[in-house]
């Protein structure tokens, strides 16, 4: 990272005593993330006193603090044999249906098992990525789902197909359909969420959705915000959860995710947005879904080629269909409403 320091010799003032080690860099150091500062920290790399440190360490002032910021080593994605869904595929594009638990593309601490080291391992010639940055660890990859959201996703083999692709994305001509359950029952039968989103100024690793305000309106939050647009109906109501269909017009980071939580019925297992653990029906604890119940369930656009449209399907995921079914057996209901998305 260019914009590290290479070395910083830090004094702490009498006003730090008590604060987590972690917590007192990233005040001095506010263009590094605190994943980041924690990378640095369980590297060695920051030394208090002259010892090695522990993220949690308590400050107890006149600390030296000697802080090393060395830049990551480059990264690039490398092929690993992993099965992968495909679902659709020519010689421009493919579609793979994407597990709940894979993340798309290699990041910082994240560098095996995602879905473009699988696609190398296939044997895929596939596009450089949107930038030149991006091309090393992102090839292909035009658009993203959530590392813990299954579903479709489509690929471009080549870097004609990833421009043409984007074009879309950007136009708003890719149709993209989720399948998701919130929790509670909604009032109506559908409905549009249109709440810009930005980072959460205060949860770092969140998004948030802001109020709507006029273009002459100064912002009152800190950061940038990005309009994003959500429609939805109704499939099925039950007493503790509604499940819903869900049409993107934006393509915004977690914006199903942070639209609904928005509303006072954020996903189902989503913890990190609000949702309970576990879900409560009656008296009956459901098992735990261990992730936001949100599903890619169809993807269409036009051939980045031909123009001919291109469309594929991917029913609810094993864990979360098995989910529904002891949300139904637990309400007293059946399958039938829901049958058509097993």
């Amino acid at each position: 990272m260019n914009s590290e320091p290479k070395r910083q010799d830090l004094l702490v003032p009498s006003a730090g005593r008590g604060t987590r080690l972690d917590r007192w860099l990233a005040d001095q150091f506010p263009h590094l993330s605190r994943a980041r500062l924690q990378e640095l920290i369980e590297a060695g790399l920051v030394l208090v006193n002259g010892s090695a440190a522990k993220p949690s360490q308590k400050l107890r002032g006149g600390e030296h603090v000697i802080v090393e910021a060395r830049p990551r080593p480059p990264l690039r994605a490398q092929p690993e044999s992993i099965p992968l869904e495909v679902t659709y595929e020519d010689d421009d594009v493919l579609i793979v249906n994407k597990p709940a638990g894979m993340n798309v593309h290699a990041g910082a601490g994240n560098s095996h098992g995602t879905l473009v080291n699988a696609l190398l391992g296939r044997g895929h010639t596939l596009s450089r990525g949107g930038t030149q940055d991006d091309g090393p660890l992102r090839p292909g990859i035009v658009h993203r789902l959530d590392k813990e959201t299954s579903g479709l996703i489509v690929i471009a083999k080549n870097d004609f197909a990833h421009a043409r692709l984007a074009e879309s994305f950007r136009t708003r001509a890719v149709k993209k359909i989720y399948i998701a359950l919130v929790e509670d029952r909604l009032e109506k039968a559908q409905g549009i969420i249109e709440l810009p989103i930005g980072r959460d100024p205060v949860h770092r690793t969140r998004m948030k959705a802001f109020a709507k305000q006029p273009p002459s309106a100064r912002p009152t939050h800190a950061g940038r915000t990005r309009e994003a647009l959500t429609a939805w109906r109704k499939l099925a109501e039950y007493s503790a959860a509604t499940l819903i269909e869900v049409q993107l017009h934006t393509g915004r980071t977690h914006q199903i995710r942070v639209h609904f939580s928005a509303t006072k019925h954020p996903l189902v297992g989503d913890t990190l947005y609000g949702a309970a653990r576990q879900l409560l029906v009656g008296k009956t604890e459901l098992p735990v879904l261990g992730r936001q119940f949100l599903h890619a369930a169809k993807l269409g656009f036009p051939h980045p080629r031909t123009g001919q449209w291109v469309e594929a399907r991917a029913p609810l995921a094993q864990d979360l269909r098995q989910f529904l079914e002891n949300l139904v057996a637990a309400e007293g209901a059946d399958l039938t409403a829901v049958q058509e998305y097993f």
